[in-house]
């Protein structure tokens, strides 16, 4: 079939079609369907069902290391604006579908949408990231929440997530509780986060991001669009809905305060410049005692 592809391409002078692999992940097409065709069905069919959306993104959640550009993982069609979801577990769907960049098929009617299921496909901050020129790649999971890494889990599937974008890093966190939840992470569990820096969380639009302004870093929420503020070492949610979704985005805005303690934003093998060793687990009492003479507060204190 790649054969046919590229002789009907050369043949026509048109850029090849695009090519979409279904047999329902039965045999690990992430595996070798890139060759084949650009996109690859990755479980069974899709339901306007919570209990399906969250088996889908359980399943994807060990596989999203194979979407890349000219190779996706596809979640199959969206469901938003079909079935009894609520207003919240479509956002989920659609920002889940997106930042994991899938293919973002509608199959509601348009013609009979209602104002929320348009404000939701209509996500200009969200279709950009599935569509960014720079980065091609998935977020993926950096820590499951609930659950340990790694847990398969198709009713609690993983919560925090992680990415890269060309305008800052992503971050996706999915509240796959049936009740309220505040989500707490430390930035630096983020791969592409760097310690040692601070975040500003305030509105702004991807469009205004560009490499200009790069010294600047920004969290959006990019789905409230409000501004939360300035995030130094930690963020916490509060409150997210059952089923609900919180988007982020981050941009660098330099050093973060002087002075915090510890000075390490985990402070498991914190080690101060001199070299010394601060967080004291059990080898031995040179570290407390550098603690003791610079005046920094005991560990059990």
């Amino acid at each position: 079939m790649a054969k046919a592809i590229d002789d009907l391409s050369k043949s026509s002078g048109k850029p090849p079609i695009l090519f979409s692999i279904c047999e329902w992940g039965r045999a690990q097409p992430w595996t070798w369907a890139r060759k084949l065709g650009q996109t690859w069905r990755t479980t069974e069919d899709i339901g306007p069902e919570w209990w399906v959306l969250s088996k889908i993104i359980n399943r994807n959640s060990f596989i999203a290391w194979a979407s890349d550009f000219y190779g996706h993982n596809d979640m199959d069609i969206l469901e938003v604006g079909n079935g009894h979801l609520t207003y919240d577990e479509a956002k989920s769907h659609f920002t889940a579908w997106a930042l994991m960049k899938s293919p973002l098929l509608i199959s509601t009617n348009l013609a009979t949408a209602t104002e929320q299921t348009l404000e939701i496909l209509k996500n200009k901050e969200i279709i950009a990231i599935n569509q960014d020129p720079v980065f091609g790649t998935s977020i993926i999971p950096f820590r499951w929440g609930i659950n340990p890494a790694w847990t398969h889990n198709i009713t609690h599937p993983a919560q925090y997530w992680s990415g890269q974008s060309q305008n800052g890093t992503v971050i996706m966190l999915l509240n796959v509780l049936d009740h309220p939840a505040d989500m707490f992470f430390n930035l630096t569990e983020s791969p592409w986060i760097r310690a040692g820096r601070q975040y500003n969380v305030r509105v702004c639009s991807l469009a205004l991001l560009d490499s200009a302004r790069t010294s600047a870093m920004c969290t959006q929420d990019l789905w409230t669009h409000t501004d939360n503020g300035t995030a130094v070492r930690n963020f916490t949610a509060f409150q997210v809905p059952p089923h609900g979704v919180v988007a982020l985005l981050l941009t660098d805005a330099g050093d973060e305060p002087a002075g915090l303690w510890p000075p390490c934003s985990r402070f498991e093998w914190c080690m101060d410049q001199n070299g010394t060793r601060l967080d004291n687990i059990g080898f031995g009492e040179g570290n407390e005692d550098t603690r003791r003479k610079r005046g920094w507060p005991a560990l059990d204190a």
